[in-house]
C-alpha cells in the first residue's frame, strides 16, 4: 500500500475545482470517501492521513475543492446523509487525537441559546475556542429584544447573521431552527435543540461514542429508554442510526412517553427491525448500547410527570447479564433513572460521552464553515 505522505501528495495534484469558497481537511475527507478507489483504504487510515494533511501547507487557494457541508444549514440529522456522518466521525476522530487551536481564526460564531442549556453550550463554546475562533452571545435569554420587546425571530436572526460567520441556536419550540434558517443568508444554522423535535449534534456525539467503543456503527442492539415521545436525543439518534444496517431497537417507556409514530413509521417502511418492551432486564443480555433519558419535567404537566417520573431507573443489579461490550449512554442530565451505583460499573460511559461533545461539534462547525488548512 502506498504512504500516507505519497497519498496526500497525489491528492495535491488533483485538479480541484476554482468555485469552492473553501477548502479543509473534512473535504479531503470526503474526496476519500467518495473515490471509489480510495474507499477500502478510507475505512482504516482515515485518521492518519488526515492529520498528516492538517500538519502541512497542502491543498493551496488555487486547490480549491467542493466541501458538501460548506455554508449548509444542521437542522435536522436527516440533513446530512450517511457519507457526511461518517466525513464528520473521522474529522472528529482527528481533532480527538491531534488538536487544531487556529484551524477557525478570525471566524466570529454566535450562542444563541434561548432555552435553558449547560452542556450543549458550554461544548460547543468549548468547541469554538479551541478552533481558535471567536464567540459572541447573550447570558440570558429572558432580556433579549426577542423576549423583552416582542421583535420577531426573523428579524432576531437577519441582524445576528449580520455579525457572524454561524449561528448555534436553541430554541424552546419545535420548527425555530428552521425558520431561522430562512432569515440567516448564506450564515448557516446549527440546531443545539428545537423543543422535543431534534438535536442534531448530541446525535452525532452519540454516533461517535458508539463508534469508539462498539468499532462500527452497523450491526448493533440498541434499547432506548425512558422518555422517548419529549427527548429530542433519541428521535434524532434513532433517525441516524436507521441509516446504518441491520440495527435492531428496543424502546421501552411507560405508554404515554412511547416514541412517536412517525420514527416507528420510518422504521417500518426501511424494514428496520424494532420491538416495543416494558423492562430494561429482559434485553440487557442482547444489548451493545442502552440509552437512557430523563423524563422531560418541562414539558409535563405536574401530575403526569408525578405518575411517570420513576417509571424507568436503571440499577448496577441490572446489569449482572450484560455483554462485555455493552456501553450506557446518556444525553445529561440524569435526575433519577441512573442509579449512582451505575456509575462504578465499566459499562457506564455517559461522563466520556459528554466530553466528546467537543470534537464532535468541532468538526461540524470546521465543515460548515469551509475553513481552509495551514
Amino acid at each position: 500500500m502506498r504512504s500516507i505522505r505519497t497519498l496526500a501528495d497525489n491528492i495535491q495534484q488533483l485538479h480541484f475545482t476554482r468555485e469552492a469558497k473553501q477548502s479543509s481537511p473534512a473535504c479531503v475527507l470526503y474526496y476519500f470517501y467518495y473515490s471509489s478507489s480510495m474507499r477500502g483504504f478510507f475505512l482504516g487510515e482515515t485518521r492518519r492521513v488526515v492529520l498528516h494533511l492538517m500538519a502541512r501547507p497542502a491543498l493551496k487557494e488555487e486547490r480549491k475543492m467542493v466541501n458538501p457541508l460548506y455554508q449548509k444549514h444542521i437542522i435536522s440529522i436527516n440533513d446530512l446523509s450517511r457519507g457526511e456522518l461518517e466525513m464528520l466521525l473521522s474529522t472528529a476522530g482527528a481533532l480527538k487525537a491531534q488538536p487544531q487551536p487556529a484551524l477557525l481564526r478570525n471566524k466570529v460564531i454566535a450562542s444563541c441559546f434561548f432555552e435553558a442549556s449547560t452542556r450543549t453550550r458550554l461544548s460547543f463554546e468549548t468547541a469554538i475556542h479551541r478552533l481558535g475562533a471567536s464567540v459572541v452571545g447573550f447570558p440570558d435569554a429572558d432580556n433579549t429584544s426577542l423576549s423583552k420587546k416582542g421583535e420577531t425571530l426573523a428579524d432576531t436572526i437577519s441582524v445576528i447573521s449580520t455579525y457572524v460567520d454561524a449561528i448555534v441556536m436553541r430554541y424552546p419550540k419545535e420548527g425555530g431552527a428552521r425558520l431561522a434558517s430562512e432569515f440567516s443568508g448564506q450564515v448557516p444554522i446549527l440546531n443545539a435543540g428545537d423543543g422535543a423535535n431534534q438535536h442534531p449534534t448530541q446525535t452525532l456525539l452519540d454516533l461517535f461514542t458508539i463508534q469508539e467503543t462498539q468499532g462500527r456503527l452497523d450491526h448493533l442492539s440498541i434499547a432506548m429508554v425512558g422518555d422517548l415521545k419529549y427527548g429530542r436525543t433519541v428521535h434524532s439518534l434513532t433517525q441516524a442510526l436507521a441509516k446504518f444496517d441491520g440495527n435492531h431497537f428496543y424502546f421501552i417507556a411507560p405508554q404515554v412517553l412511547g416514541m412517536p409514530r412517525h420514527i416507528l413509521n420510518m422504521l417500518e417502511d426501511s424494514g428496520i427491525a424494532y420491538s416495543l418492551r416494558m423492562s430494561i432486564e429482559e434485553v440487557v443480555p442482547a444489548l451493545d448500547v442502552l440509552y437512557m433519558t430523563r423524563v422531560q419535567k418541562e414539558r409535563l404537566d405536574p401530575s403526569e410527570y408525578a405518575n411517570v417520573k420513576a417509571h424507568f431507573v436503571l440499577n448496577a443489579a441490572d446489569l449482572l447479564q450484560a455483554r462485555t461490550n455493552l456501553k450506557i449512554l446518556h444525553p445529561l442530565p440524569r435526575v433519577d433513572e441512573i442509579a449512582i451505583d451505575v456509575d462504578h460499573t465499566p459499562y457506564a460511559y455517559y461522563f466520556q460521552q459528554a466530553g466528546n461533545g467537543i470534537f464532535a461539534r468541532q468538526a461540524l462547525l470546521s465543515a460548515v464553515l469551509g475553513h481552509h488548512s495551514h
